[in-house]
């Protein structure tokens, strides 16, 4: 039966976001060994972006939302107006932990922008790079999450890329050291001290492309303020590998021009036209490259753009004998919750 049963992808209610992780929206936690609690959501398969919208009823913007991020930036966002000052405490180590979808660095610190004061809370990395300049990507990228002081709570984020080269970043280098300590998904341990000299100035000194998008990671909340340098600094081979194989690939696909309409409703909507204008693309054409409309009498699927992935991710699942399982128990520990 092609019931809601067989195709939404049933998960835990909370999705933890990273690019929240830490601000007064999603207060970190720690279990009770001296771990912390790990991302439900991934980025393949029935956790991956496609299907976002699905792991909580907080995730509509995931595949509604007009202003998602990354983006591509082109000449069409604009520079900003003014430079932030940044101030990051020094201290003798930091904590940096494995959250499964990215690996982060609690940081306290201050920065001026727009006359308004915002505080560091931490910053984590997305490889390969989420936004693109002028369709290029980068190996690297690193979002350095402030929250507002006072009551506003706006999130605000400052985005730095990371390019290949025989020199280093020495914040890169410093991390690369003591990643493959936070192998495994929960992991916690010490840094060290940290130097962001490098960081500061590039971001006090380059020029930064500004725009009001998204979070890249669920609930893919709007209003997210985004100063992107164009310039990328430098991370050379062995920084860059040693990052890679913890946080392996952990990065949203490009979303469309601001203000234009969801990607993946408008892909859904397009779909539906070439396939002569049906409730679903699975009652289009047959022969049509499309999957084959429900049998005769078969209940039919909610009408929205996950909805008919998940049906189609679920119609593809098949146990080792062969039978045909929903996405929700591929993906289900004997405790019913979900992995990545």
């Amino acid at each position: 039966m092609w019931s809601h049963a067989a195709f939404i992808v049933l998960l835990v209610s909370l999705v933890e976001s990273s690019c929240l992780y830490g601000t007064s929206h999603l207060q970190r936690r720690k279990t009770s060994n001296n771990t912390v609690e790990v991302a439900t959501f991934g980025y393949t398969g029935p956790t991956g972006p496609l299907l976002w919208k699905t792991l909580s009823v907080d995730n509509n913007l995931c595949e509604e939302g007009e202003n998602q991020s990354p983006i591509n930036i082109d000449a069409s966002i604009k520079v900003a107006t003014s430079a932030p000052r940044i101030n990051i405490q020094k201290v003798d180590k930091f904590e940096f932990e494995n959250l499964g979808s990215t690996v982060e660095v609690l940081a306290n610190g201050q920065t001026e922008f727009g006359n308004k004061t915002f505080n560091l809370k931490q910053f984590h990395f997305h490889s390969p790079s989420e936004h693109r300049i002028n369709e290029e990507y980068f190996p690297l990228e690193m979002h350095m999450v402030h929250e507002a002081a006072g009551t506003s709570s706006h999130i605000t984020v400052l985005g730095l890329l990371f390019d290949m080269s025989t020199n280093n970043t020495e914040l890169l280098g410093q991390l690369s050291s003591t990643v493959s300590k936070i192998n495994e998904p929960g992991a916690i341990t010490d840094s060290g001290p940290l130097n962001f000299d490098a960081v500061v100035k590039h971001l006090e000194t380059t020029p930064l492309r500004q725009y009001s998008g998204s979070l890249t990671t669920p609930p893919c909340k709007e209003g997210i303020t985004f100063l992107i340098a164009e310039q990328p600094l430098p991370i050379n081979p062995t920084s860059f590998n040693a990052m890679k194989k913890v946080i392996k690939f952990n990065s949203r696909f490009t979303q469309g021009k601001l203000g234009e309409g969801n990607i993946i409703e408008r892909a859904f909507a397009a779909a539906k036209k070439q396939n002569g204008g049906g409730n679903t693309p699975q009652q289009g054409r047959e022969g049509a490259g499309v999957v084959n409309a429900p049998p005769k009498g078969a209940d039919v699927p909610p009408q929205s753009a996950t909805d008919v992935v998940s049906t189609i991710y679920a119609s593809t699942i098949t146990s080792p004998g062969g039978a045909s399982r929903t996405s929700a128990e591929a993906t289900a520990t004997p405790t019913g919750q979900a992995t990545e």
